[in-house]
């Protein structure tokens, strides 16, 4: 529970587009749990030597421990951080549009410019990008990322989980060919909860809890998904005892017939005649 003056004062800064340096403030706390959720390194000694590790496109990885990296398997590359990070961003923004029409596209316009600061800043300190010119090329595709990103995660909200795991495995997993479909299942899962808590925070609490809502790791969502729905229960076979059964069916199938034991027993007779 917030004390009443909190919850004064964090409903004028909701409600109101004239304080720009508060919600900048509270903008940035919001974005950096954003930013941080697939965050990696590069050593400086690996730049220094030139033996950055790189993908078969020539895209510099880095080292990455985060559950993104671990759990789902992704490369510890800028463009996975940038899809993580704008995937946090998108569950936000999609609450805040339930603000007042200039407090919304307030507090999303700044959380949006703590983005691209953060990108650039990245591609220049951690990537060696100097030249501003080739930053700010990159720049405006990721700014064009970021525009079809939003419309394709709202349609998939709007129409479904398949058409929103479709947008999940264009984005978060590059259209990967032999994706885990359990991961792209569990992000779609874990979006879903995170829209649902968001939507649970009065207005007054954004500011404090936005953040709250991706304490709950979207790892955990891959049990959700490896549970049966309710309507199936007792229908799938249980995967173990499926799998003994089919190893007892093909060690039963590959043991020779009467006939083929006799054929072999009198081959070996006159083998031992011979």
């Amino acid at each position: 529970m917030l004390p009443d003056f909190i919850k004064n004062a964090a409903g004028h800064l909701l409600q109101s587009s004239t304080q720009p340096y508060q919600v900048h403030r509270a903008t940035e706390i919001i974005y950096k749990t954003c930013a941080s959720q697939a965050t990696y390194t590069i050593s400086e000694e690996d730049k220094r030597n030139g033996t950055v590790q790189k993908t078969e496109d020539g895209v510099e990885i880095g080292v990455g421990k985060t559950m993104w990296h671990t759990d789902f398997g992704l490369p510890a590359t800028f463009s996975t951080w940038s899809q993580v990070t704008m995937l946090h961003m998108y569950l936000v923004c999609a609450r805040l549009r339930n603000l007042d029409k200039d407090a919304a596209r307030s507090w999303q316009q700044q959380l949006v410019d703590h983005y691209f600061f953060d990108a650039e800043e990245r591609m220049d300190l951690t990537h060696g990008i100097t030249s501003r010119g080739v930053r700010q090329r990159y720049l405006k595709d990721l700014f064009v990322t970021w525009r079809g990103l939003l419309a394709a995660y709202d349609e998939g909200v709007v129409r479904g989980d398949a058409v929103l795991a479709s947008a999940v495995w264009r984005n978060i997993f590059s259209a990967a060919a032999d994706v885990d479909v359990r991961s792209v299942a569990a992000v779609v899962s874990w979006m879903r909860l995170c829209l649902k808590m968001l939507d649970q925070m009065p207005d007054e609490a954004l500011f404090a809890q936005a953040s709250a809502a991706f304490k709950w790791p979207a790892k955990n969502e891959l049990n959700v998904v490896d549970r049966p729905v309710r309507e199936l229960e007792g229908l799938l076979p249980n995967a173990p005892a499926a799998a003994a059964a089919a190893t007892a069916t093909k060690v039963k199938a590959e043991e020779p017939t009467a006939t083929e034991k006799e054929s072999i027993a009198n081959m070996q007779r006159k083998l031992g005649a011979v």
